[in-house]
């Protein structure tokens, strides 16, 4: 999957190198900021089972 991303991205080895990291960095916000917020109630990590007496 690497190698054909590397592949079809235009430029030399700096500008594939830059677009690479845009991607991963679009990723991640992507993941922040709409996919773990929407998946974060249908988490169990609210659901303590130990008391506090």
């Amino acid at each position: 999957m690497y190698g054909w991303l590397w592949d079809h991205l235009p430029g030399n080895a700096a500008v594939k190198g830059f677009l690479t990291l845009v991607l991963v960095a679009a990723i991640i916000l992507l993941l922040w900021f709409y996919v773990f917020p929407w998946a974060e109630p249908l988490l169990p990590f609210g659901d303590v089972t130990v008391d506090g007496g």
